[in-house]
Formats: C-alpha cells, sequence, structure tokens
C-alpha cells in the first residue's frame, strides 16, 4: 500500500514537471515571437512549481522571464524593468554568462532611455526613480546618480535630491572627464561617441574633424545645489557650511566660489556676493559670463552705471552676448524714471514748462543712447519681440515714424 502511494506521488511530480518544463518552453517561445504578455502568464504559472525543476529549466525560466518583463526595452514601467533586472541577475548566478548578461545590459539601456523620455516630458520624478535604480545596478556609474538628483531637484523632491547629493559628495564624485567628438559628414552635425568608436569612424570616411572636449568638474555645481535646497530648507548656515567644505579641499576652484557666492546671492547678500565675484575676476578675467553675473549684482544693488561697465566688458569679451546688450537698455532706461519723477511733481508756470522742456530732452537723449544697442540685438536677433517692442516705442517717442512701422510690420 505505502508503495503504490510512493509511486502515485512520483507519478504526479513527473506530470507537474513535464507540465512545468513545456510552460517555460511555451515562455520561450512566448518571448521569441514578441508575445510578452502570453509569456509572462505562462511563467506566473510555471513559478508556482519552480522548486521542482532542475538547475538548467530554472535558469531558462529566469532567463525568459527577464526577456519578458523587458519587452522590447519601450515604455516599459520601472516595476517591469526591476523584475526583469532581478530575473537576469538570477540566470547569471546560475552560470548563463551570455543573454543573461546582455539582457541585463538592455534594461540599464532602457532605463536611462525611459528615464530621458521622462526628462523630455517634464516628468521628473519618474526620470529620477529610473536614473537611481540604473545606479544600484551597477553603482561603478555614479554618473546616473548625479541625473537622478538633478531631477528630483527639478520635480523639487528636495529631500530626495538632498540624500543623493551627499551621496554623490560622500563618494568623492567629481563628473570631470574628457567627451570626444566628431562631424558626421552625411548629416553635417556634431556627435558625441567613445573615443575608439569616434576613432574608427574617422577611419570609415563617414565622421570628420574629431575634437575632444573637457568637461569640467561637476564638485561646485553639487556644493551649490546642496546649499540652495538647505536655504529652500531655511537652513542658511549648513548652506555656508556645505560649500565651505567642498573650497576647503579646492580653494581655488572657481565653479566653487561662483557656486558660494550664487548662495549669497540667494541670500540676499549681495555686497558678499560681488565680493567673492571680483574674487572670481582675478582668477578667471577672460569669462564673459563673469562681468554679466557682476552686471546683474551691480544693477540690483542700483549702480546701473557700474552695471553698465559690467556689461559692456562681457560684451567686449563675447560681441554676440544679446542679454549683456538687453541689460545695457535697462539700466539706460533705468535713468528715465528719476526725470519722469522731476516731470511729474513740476507745474504750469514759465519756470517750470522751461525745466519740463529741458527734462523732456534728456529724456529724448536717454532714448538715443538706448537705440544703437537696441538695434544690434535686432540685427542679431531678428525674432527678439521684447527688443522689437521696446524700439518701436522709442522710435515713436523720438518722432521716427518710418521706423517704428518698418518694425511694426514685422510683428504682423
Amino acid at each position: 500500500m505505502k508503495t503504490n502511494i510512493f509511486t502515485v506521488a512520483l507519478s504526479l511530480l513527473s506530470v507537474a514537471a513535464v507540465a512545468q518544463k513545456g510552460e517555460i518552453r511555451d515562455a520561450g517561445d512566448a518571448v521569441e515571437d514578441g508575445n510578452y504578455a502570453e509569456a509572462k502568464t505562462e511563467l506566473q504559472t510555471a513559478e508556482s512549481m519552480l522548486s521542482e525543476a532542475n538547475e538548467k529549466w530554472t535558469e531558462r525560466f529566469y532567463l525568459y522571464k527577464g526577456q519578458a518583463y523587458l519587452g522590447n526595452g519601450e515604455n516599459a514601467s520601472l516595476e517591469d524593468l526591476e523584475v526583469a533586472a532581478e530575473a537576469f541577475k538570477k540566470a547569471q548566478e546560475m552560470g548563463n554568462e551570455d543573454e543573461a548578461v546582455q539582457g541585463f545590459e538592455q534594461v540599464r539601456n532602457a532605463l536611462v532611455q525611459s528615464a530621458i523620455n521622462d526628462q523630455n516630458s517634464e516628468n521628473y520624478e519618474s526620470a529620477s526613480d529610473k536614473l537611481h535604480y540604473s545606479y544600484q545596478l551597477n553603482k561603478q556609474d555614479t554618473l546616473y546618480l548625479y541625473y537622478a538628483a538633478a531631477n528630483s531637484l527639478n520635480a523639487q523632491d528636495y529631500t530626495t535630491a538632498l540624500g543623493y547629493y551627499e551621496d554623490l559628495k560622500e563618494l568623492g564624485f567629481d563628473g570631470s572627464g574628457v567627451e570626444y567628438l566628431a562631424t558626421n559628414v552625411e548629416s553635417g552635425e556634431q556627435e558625441v561617441m567613445q573615443k575608439e568608436q569616434r576613432d574608427l569612424m574617422i577611419k570609415t570616411g563617414e565622421y570628420e574633424d574629431p575634437q575632444e572636449r573637457k568637461i569640467p568638474t561637476k564638485k561646485g555645481e553639487i556644493a551649490k545645489n546642496i546649499a540652495l535646497i538647505y536655504i529652500q530648507e531655511g537652513e542658511d548656515e549648513k548652506a555656508i557650511d556645505a560649500i565651505q567644505d567642498a573650497k576647503a579641499e579646492n580653494p581655488d576652484n572657481i565653479a566653487l566660489i561662483q557656486a558660494e557666492a550664487d548662495v549669497y546671492y540667494r541670500m540676499g547678500d549681495k555686497e558678499k556676493y560681488n565680493e567673492l565675484m571680483q574674487e572670481i575676476v582675478k582668477k578667471n578675467p577672460n569669462d564673459p559670463n563673469v562681468y554679466y553675473n557682476l552686471g546683474v549684482t551691480a544693477a540690483d544693488l542700483g549702480n546701473n552705471e557700474q552695471a553698465i561697465e559690467y556689461y559692456e566688458k562681457a560684451l567686449e569679451i563675447d560681441p554676440e552676448m544679446t542679454n549683456a546688450r538687453m541689460n545695457i537698455v535697462v539700466a539706460i532706461l533705468a535713468k528715465e524714471r528719476d526725470l519722469i519723477d522731476q516731470m511729474n511733481e513740476l507745474g504750469m508756470s514759465k519756470e517750470d514748462n522751461k525745466r519740463y522742456e529741458e527734462l523732456e530732452e534728456e529724456r529724448k537723449e536717454i532714448y538715443e543712447e538706448a537705440v544703437p544697442y537696441l538695434e544690434k540685438v535686432i540685427e542679431n536677433d531678428p525674432e527678439n519681440v521684447n527688443a522689437i517692442r521696446t524700439t518701436i516705442n522709442i522710435y515713436t517717442q523720438l518722432g521716427e515714424e518710418e521706423k517704428a512701422a518698418e518694425l511694426k510690420a514685422r510683428l504682423e
């Protein structure tokens, strides 16, 4: 009697094992046909009896599971990609060094591409989650942690962003390096690629003009963002401490000094900001952005003449800096406010009328001073609607009706 029961049990076990193998095999066929939903169903049925399968079929199960949940890599959810990654890891642990490894890399590529899509559609929280998981799959790729932090910051998830930035700081993440570029002969566009690939493509003749571009350190940006998050949370002292910690390691790093200046600017301490920016000027006198930022600060502090000097210096270095020209216009036109206040206070006496005319002439001189900058902006940027409208108003005030009409026609 006992023997019969044991025999029946063995028979049932054999039937189950055969059925399970069939389901795993069917799942593999479904994956090969691109029918991933069917493959998932077959695998879910087989999984309940997986403990009875031998090592070969267990390894196949995990491989197919990874492939089914990865799908074609497009539009896969983070949850499915997590399942796929874990399945490929198990298949690899069981000895599959080819398909499982390839599948695992495909999961990481799908995560990154999906994160890019999320980022482009401004779904920053989802992008951050996917990039962080990609980093967790290979913690050598700290760049993904950096991008995860940036997306959390864009999502205004300051707690998560701060955690990621602190992790980067603890890891000593630098982010500097070299980009290798070449121009696609057919499209004329410059592309970034690995050095070996770039060199190979140059030899094929499909690409030309190989170049190298240095990627600056991201330590300053990270320190600044940590500080800005602390400011957002109302912890100004921690913000400054974060910058000072970074500067202690690299006191001459311009990016860090700029970050510190930005923090003081955000805190409203524009004098300290100006002091630090002057330090940057000494260290980096040929950067137009330094002078531009100094101009912005000077204007905020009410010193428009100094602001104009800084903007002019920026234009000497970069004559195409449209924002500098527009800010010069703003600084010039700011002088009009005082004249208008004086004009409004005048009465109707003969002396007041004379003074009014004098002020009106001064006002025209201000307009005439601003016009060349506006005309240059429009010359360089014909679609700059703000510049065009401002110039139309000034032409009208100066009686230049034909010029005003010509610009109005551009807006129609």
